[in-house]
């Protein structure tokens, strides 16, 4: 008798093998007097730096194999075990308190795991897990317990967990693990992230798969639709087959069209970007047939690292890219740190509402030293391509005007100094804020595009975090209210002469192309791996019949309601 669960699918694909449990080793720990506190302090040290160096492989490892953006996480992980503030704390517990190193461990780990999930930052609580996952490894070398190494594995799996971490996950070879389940998790979790990355299919969320599945279980995962079947029958096996047959022959179809260009049924052009986050991300632009980048997240940059970067180094960073792209449009966003990004060495204030408080512009316009470092940085590698600069998180004109006129101010010192820049580079804003939308009539006359970010411009909305996952039901990017404001930012910008892109989650989902086509949107950008499957199903729709179902969905009162007229008319 097969099981099914149900989960997020976090990874497209269907994925067929028997099951892998991943076991942790038990590290149990019980508080023990000590004699030799110096023994079990140089205990502690030589656990240390075992997991250095191993987490230094897998730093590597990551760069190599899924790219800079990844391997970062392990650059965190290596700050925090240099954090004086645990590791130190660890060594006076042991000293002063003559307990066990393995104790002092995890007592410490613990308290900063607590202090860091009650926080409610999201970027802050992110950092628990870190915690959690890098005190393990260094406590199972303090017992002596071997650490899981996925890298062993040589035989077809599918990876069974409570959750992965990120150097779970950054170890799994691809030949052999197939897929993988986890009991929690989301499709922003890291391992989700990175699935994606490696097309490895993934189901996270299921709650009971640990409880399901036994060790050596055949499993079926798919990750297109968010189902797991284990121990399936017979028929359950034929028909995922022939699903999985279908899904691998529906990718060779979409990767005939890497060189094409973007054009609905009846003829109609937009531009299908992609996304990044490092300079390395880059191959995966070209291999999905992207015609530009809509958006660079230059947070990454500043990310993983004891000090701001430097002019040189964010100028290498951006020449690279807009070298790479050969003349194709790259959207590069200025720094965008708040929410639930932040830089431990900025210092920033604590705050009750970090989503709507010091980020982003706001931040950049204060600390200007900072930002006039990246605006130079930006305008010298302008001159190596089609660069073209946002401004995140914009909420008045006066921000715009203001960071226009520092830009203005860098451009001029360089042209002084003899450094080239291109003059005509455009100047854009991301509308994220309700109030840009409803304004963007008063935008329009003055930026050269819009890109409308929907993961915050859907949350603002809806006054609804889109990480809470009590409200997360009001995260629906096909509500009439959120295709509303769409459409207000979308016709400004025509009115004027202007273009809109839409950078957001929204941008790639395959109910809302269609809407967003029949809108008017001019430049979709997303993950590089969804641009294929985009390509392919605008070339299926005409434009007409788009705004028709556009105009349509516009009168419907809930989100629901919108779906389903989509679903009629398009699948």
């Amino acid at each position: 008798m097969s099981k099914k669960l149900t989960g997020i699918g976090a990874s497209a694909g269907i994925a067929i093998a028997k099951g892998f449990r991943l076991e942790n080793p038990d590290l149990t720990v019980e508080r023990m007097v000590i004699d030799n506190v110096d023994a079990e302090i140089n205990k502690f040290n030589n656990a240390l730096e075992t997991s250095k160096k191993e987490l230094e492989v897998i730093k590597e490892r990551t760069l190599k194999e899924i790219g800079e953006e990844h391997a970062e996480i392990f650059s965190a992980h290596l700050l925090v075990l240099s954090d004086p503030e645990l590791v130190d704390t660890i060594r006076q517990k042991v000293n002063s308190e003559k307990v066990n190193a393995a104790y002092a461990l995890r007592e410490v780990a613990d308290q900063f795991i607590a202090i860091f999930e009650g926080m409610e930052n999201e970027y802050m609580k992110e950092r628990a897990s870190d915690i959690r996952d890098v005190s393990q490894r260094v406590l199972a070398h303090v017992l002596g317990k071997s650490v899981v190494s996925l890298t062993e594995i040589n035989e077809e799996v599918i990876i069974v967990g409570e959750d992965l971490t990120p150097s779970d996950t950054a170890q799994l070879n691809k030949d052999y693990v197939k897929g993988f389940v986890t009991d929690i998790g989301g499709r922003t979790s890291h391992s989700a992230i990175m699935a994606r990355s490696l097309e490895i299919p993934a189901v996270v969320g299921t709650k009971t798969i640990t409880e399901e599945a036994k060790q050596n279980d055949l499993i079926i995962v798919d990750g297109i639709e968010g189902n797991v079947i284990i121990s399936p029958t017979d028929q359950e096996l034929e028909q995922y087959r022939r699903k999985q047959v279908e899904y691998e022959e529906q990718k060779m179809v979409w990767a005939k069209l890497v060189n094409e260009k973007t054009l609905t049924k009846d003829g109609h052009h937009v531009e299908l970007a992609a996304n990044i986050g490092t300079p390395n991300d880059i191959e995966g632009v070209h291999n999905n047939g992207a015609e530009g980048v809509g958006l660079y997240r230059t947070e990454f940059l500043y990310m993983g690292r004891n000090e701001l970067p430097t002019e040189e180094e964010q100028f290498e960073a951006y020449k690279k890219v807009v070298e790479s792209m050969e003349g194709k449009p790259v959207v590069i966003r200025t720094l965008d740190i708040g929410g639930d990004k932040e830089l431990p060495y900025l210092d920033l204030p604590k705050e009750m509402n970090p989503f709507l408080g010091f980020r982003a512009i706001r931040l950049c316009l204060e600390k200007q030293e900072m930002f006039r470092t990246q605006l130079r940085a930006l305008l010298r590698a302008s001159a190596f391509g089609n660069l073209k600069i946002m401004f995140p998180m914009i909420a008045t004109l006066e921000e715009f005007r203001q960071g226009k006129q520092i830009l203005e101010e860098e451009r001029q010192t360089l042209e002084k100094n003899g450094v080239k820049v291109n003059r005509e580079m455009e100047i854009g804003i991301m509308v994220e804020i309700p109030s840009t939308a409803v304004m963007a009539p008063q935008f329009a006359k003055e930026v050269d595009f819009f890109s409308i970010g929907t993961n915050d411009l859907i949350q603002y909305t809806m006054a609804a975090d889109r990480m809470n996952e009590k409200v997360s039901y009001l995260y629906q990017p096909y509500n009439p209210a959120i295709l509303r404001l769409v459409k207000m930012v979308i016709d400004a910008s025509h009115q004027e002469g202007k273009w809109t892109g839409m950078c957001g989650e929204m941008a790639g989902d395959e109910i809302a192309i269609p809407l967003l086509l029949g809108l008017g949107l001019d430049e979709f950008s997303m993950s590089a791996t969804s641009v294929l499957p985009a390509r392919s199903q605008l070339a299926s729709i005409t434009k007409q019949e788009a705004e028709i179902v556009a105009m349509e969905s516009l009168n419907k009162n809930t989100a629901d309601e919108v779906k389903e007229l989509v679903r009629s008319k398009f699948f």
